[in-house]
């Protein structure tokens, strides 16, 4: 490299005395140590280009945030900070770049302070992914975070967090004695997860009056769960649980609508403890309940610039006479629905407990490597113009489950859609 940087000013003479074969040698030698300093000059400008292009992206990502916030962001802090944990770190064999870069990711989408905007690694991305498809190993619990705390948005039907007692609106304090209150949804739910037969033991606080914690063990089980069942109730009452909003919740109810009898005396939708899912389901099931053309749900972006979204068509249902149960169990598409239902029907009532209060829309990213986040992208509103983020529904009939009619398994929510509906 010297060489190339450094003129040579010194003329070497070739004596011509010498014969044939040694001029051949000299310039046998003479090609190899040109290609020998092409080689050298390319790959030094290929590492240069190389540090050149790596600094040319980060200055451009920088002059971009300046653009877009007023805010001036130096990353070679974060660069800084990240050689130095390389150089320093007693223990930097027992971490990784990818370790780095993934919690780094979270720290970033941990400053949102939207427990809802969160980046998932591989393993994390593959565990939604089959909770959305209803099949995974655990304690069948779908948690949220009310007020910074942990909590049960709902025990899945039949499911061993709802055998064990666990119920919508617990407060999980900690997880094998380990805090949550530093921990994602995410880094919970995983925690709590585990193969079949394993247990798991959860403090838990429940707003009953008492002022002390429980612990709850629970046994951990492969966990299937069908998105919506259906049964004939007495006069004629077909009763619809929804238990989740997935791709195959709107086929399922379609189908199970075949099944209603001429003569039914109403519909009561069950929608307690039904933590939500997929928009687009919500909307499809609205769109089996409602008249062509009615809104279902008003979206607000980041601009406050609101969207609507209509009814698809399909209708069976919206002239039969219809109840819906909800508890604070229900969150998000379920809150949906029956905010579509109320504010688009006259013959809707709505029964129960209010509502979790989730009035918010995530996109789910995927990125490469099996990774993905999911990012809160708008508000979401009733088509009377309601946000009830944090808020939830409040039902036409407030009936409380009390800890005796858990412990004596009765249903005054259900006995009461039942009535309403023989009248």
């Amino acid at each position: 490299m010297a060489i190339l940087k450094k003129r040579n000013t010194e003329r070497k003479e070739i004596s011509v005395d010498n014969n044939n074969g040694n001029v051949f040698n000299y310039y046998i030698k003479l090609v190899i140590i040109f290609v020998v300093l092409s080689l050298t000059f390319w790959l030094g400008f290929e590492k240069g280009q190389k540090n050149v292009s790596d600094l040319r992206e980060r200055s451009l990502l920088i002059d971009k945030l300046d653009d877009e916030s007023g805010d001036q962001v130096d990353f070679s802090l974060f660069w800084k900070v990240w050689d130095l944990l390389q150089e320093k770190y007693v223990d930097v064999e027992d971490i990784t770049s990818e370790e780095l870069l993934f919690n780094s990711i979270k720290g970033m989408l941990w400053a949102t302070e939207d427990p809802y905007t969160i980046f998932l690694d591989p393993e994390e991305n593959e565990e939604f992914n089959e909770d959305i498809e209803g099949k995974f190993e655990g304690i069948g619990a779908e948690m949220g975070v009310r007020q910074g705390i942990l909590t049960v948005i709902a025990p899945l039907q039949n499911s061993p967090a709802e055998k064990a007692g666990i119920r919508a609106g617990d407060k999980v304090l900690k997880v094998e004695g380990e805090s949550t209150a530093e921990m994602t949804i995410n880094e919970a739910v995983s925690k709590m997860r585990g193969e079949k037969g394993t247990e798991v033991r959860l403090t838990i606080f429940r707003n009953n009056g008492e002022d002390k914690t429980i612990e709850i063990v629970v046994s951990r089980d492969i966990i299937k769960i069908e998105s919506v069942t259906f049964e004939i109730k007495e006069d004629n009452i077909a009763y619809f649980n929804i238990i989740r909003f997935g791709d195959d919740t709107a086929k399922s109810f379609r189908n199970f609508i075949k099944k209603i009898p001429i003569s039914t005396n109403g519909i009561i939708l069950d929608l307690r403890n039904n933590p939500g899912g997929y928009l687009d389901a919500s909307i499809d099931m609205a769109s089996l309940m409602l008249p062509r053309g009615k809104v279902v749900v008003i979206e607000e972006n980041k601009n406050k610039k609101q969207t609507k979204t209509f009814s698809r068509g399909g209708d069976k249902l919206s002239k039969i006479k219809t109840i819906i149960l909800i508890n604070e169990g229900s969150a998000s598409a379920s809150e949906i629905l029956a905010g579509a239902l109320r504010d688009n029907r006259d013959n809707v009532t709505i029964i129960g407990e209010q509502s979790f209060g989730k009035g918010s829309v995530q996109e789910l990213v995927s990125l490469k490597g099996g990774a993905a986040t999911k990012i809160t992208v708008a508000k979401w509103l009733t088509p009377n113009g309601e946000q009830i983020n944090e808020k939830g529904i409040t039902p036409d009939v407030e009936i409380e489950l009390t800890n005796e009619d858990y412990e004596n398994e009765c249903d005054p929510q259900l006995d009461k859609a039942v009535e309403l509906l023989k009248e």
